[in-house]
């Protein structure tokens, strides 16, 4: 059994055992992953050669030659916590509503969503890997994982017993972030999923691109992230976690995701991104269905819903099959819409790299520093202030710009809920 952060345990080898057992590929929900299946057992050898394994000689390959950490730490605050005192920030709009319940249908669309009111379960999984030996080893990915523990345990709910933490300066194997740990983890925090869960995923640690194989990206190149064994085992490209943790989802499931880690715009693969000024922008994936796709996503993301109708039903025409008058499906698979409620914060875009930060003398991410202070110091939050203030955080620190994504069109003016 893995250990959660507290008593929590899920299978480590598999199977259906109910409770927070890990299942089959996420439970039911998400029909074969695009033909992905989980290991079925730990590699040969996983538990006896626990005194035989080494962590990895060297960084993730690529642009991590060139990484610089900040030329100097930032500012103290005055404050001795994760939070260093009050900041201007934006303000939500005072008309701000929660989010609907009822299905969100769109006219002449055959896909649907479901916004979640994140009333029902709750449980989250939280990577940290320092890579420590190596000669690129980060500082604060450990401390991430630990401060968002406790705020999520402190503000929002979250039992510690269903919480898993992964991170790597434990001596139980089966804590450390490996690659078939996570999967399994990730597999485990959306088994069962229902509507109205919450489920909270965050990540922090070295994140990278490699060649696409599947056509789905625009600059040829996934986003991947690196286990502590991605020399011997491989990185974890983001085909697979939207296969594990979108696809599986059903309609009204909540899975809120913040990946502190470099080139991660689009690690889930969600095909919307937003502005500051709330509209989309950088709209990859809708390049097949043209710009009645992108008018349709910005006038939801505004709350002008007739022109979302007019424009929506203009891509259902577009993408019917001249022959026989059917959808093609294959295309708007291509699209990755989901029905859950899926929303990711990334730590930077697809070719920006993410700071290794010191705040108020600890090691830290910069970005899961600045998601964890804007919303315990101003709770109330819309999806666009929430983006905005994040920005304002870093923008006189770091260069980087943080990114929102999600797994269908959503009106950035309703409240953040999680």
């Amino acid at each position: 059994m893995f250990p959660g952060r507290a008593h929590n345990t899920y299978n480590s080898s598999g199977g259906n055992n109910g409770g927070n057992n890990g299942g089959n590929n996420g439970g039911n929900n998400g029909g074969n992953n695009g033909g992905y299946s989980r290991p079925a057992a730990p590699p040969p050898g996983f538990y006896e050669q626990q005194e035989q394994y080494s962590r990895p000689a060297a960084p993730p390959p690529g642009s991590y030659n060139e990484y610089q950490r900040p030329s100097m730490p930032p500012p103290r605050g005055n404050d001795s916590g994760y939070v260093d005192g009050p900041q201007q920030y934006s303000h939500p709009s005072v008309n701000m509503s929660q989010p609907p319940q009822q299905m969100q249908s769109i006219q002449g669309v055959e896909n649907a969503f479901q916004y979640s009111q994140c009333t029902g379960r709750r449980k989250a999984l939280l990577i940290g890997i320092n890579y420590i030996g190596t000669k690129n080893q980060l500082r604060g990915c450990i401390n991430d994982a630990h401060n968002m523990f406790n705020f999520l345990t402190s503000r929002h709910g979250y039992n510690a017993d269903d919480i898993v933490m992964l991170t790597d300066d434990q001596q139980d194997m089966v804590r450390l972030p490996l690659k078939a740990n996570i999967i399994r983890a990730m597999q485990w925090l959306v088994r069962d999923a229902r509507p109205n869960d919450s489920l909270f995923f965050h990540y922090s640690g070295h994140g990278g691109q490699t060649k696409d194989l599947d056509g789905d990206e625009d600059d040829g190149m996934d986003d991947v992230i690196y286990p502590l064994d991605f020399e011997t085992q491989g990185d974890l490209v983001d085909d697979i976690m939207h296969d594990i943790m979108v696809k599986s989802l059903p309609p009204g499931a909540r899975l809120t995701a913040l990946f502190d880690s470099c080139h991660s715009g689009t690690v889930l693969d969600l095909p919307y991104t937003y502005s500051t000024k709330g509209i989309i922008k950088e709209p990859n994936v809708w390049k097949d269905v043209g710009q009645d796709g992108l008018q349709a996503a910005m006038a939801y993301a505004v709350g002008n819903r007739s022109s979302l109708l007019s424009s929506l039903g203009n891509i259902a025409s577009s993408v019917k099959n001249n022959v026989t008058g059917n959808v093609d499906r294959e295309r708007v698979k291509q699209i990755k819409f989901s029905p859950a409620d899926v929303i990711m914060f990334s730590g930077s875009k697809d070719n920006q790299t993410s700071a290794d930060a010191t705040e108020n003398g600890q090691a830290t991410g910069a970005m899961s520093y600045a998601f964890v202070k804007v919303l315990t110091l101003q709770p109330q939050q819309s999806y666009l202030s929430l983006l905005q203030n994040m920005r304002q955080e870093l923008i006189s620190k770091y260069s980087q710009k943080p990114q929102l994504s999600s797994s269908h069109p959503i009106d950035v003016n309703l409240q953040f809920i999680m």
